[in-house]
């Protein structure tokens, strides 16, 4: 997990998703459903936890219709070697404030 100077909120959310390009930014991204529920919101929401294993944090942000989507940076698509189409497992750890 990065190491940040705010607090996270402990979370347990694990998901697989394939990889997709966003229809509005075209960046590689995964989505979740009905993430607002979860979330208890459907503004931006900055997580910490891992995909495929290696540590990430970014912000969630939303999609519309309750979803959220998860921008993966390519930096970490490199490390991985992630494509579009690929299926990667999310576990969030952490909501940060």
């Amino acid at each position: 997990m990065a190491n940040t100077t705010r607090t996270a909120q402990p979370i347990d959310v694990t998901f697989s998703a394939e990889v997709i390009a966003d229809s509005n930014s075209g960046w590689l991204c995964v989505q979740l459903p009905d993430s607002a529920e979860i979330f208890g919101t459907g503004k931006s929401v900055r997580v910490c936890g891992t995909v495929d294993g290696h540590d990430y944090e970014a912000t969630m942000l939303p999609v519309g219709g309750g979803t959220h989507m998860l921008a993966l940076r390519a930096a970490l698509r490199k490390v991985l070697n992630i494509k579009l189409g690929d299926e990667v497992v999310v576990h969030l750890t952490g909501r940060i404030a």
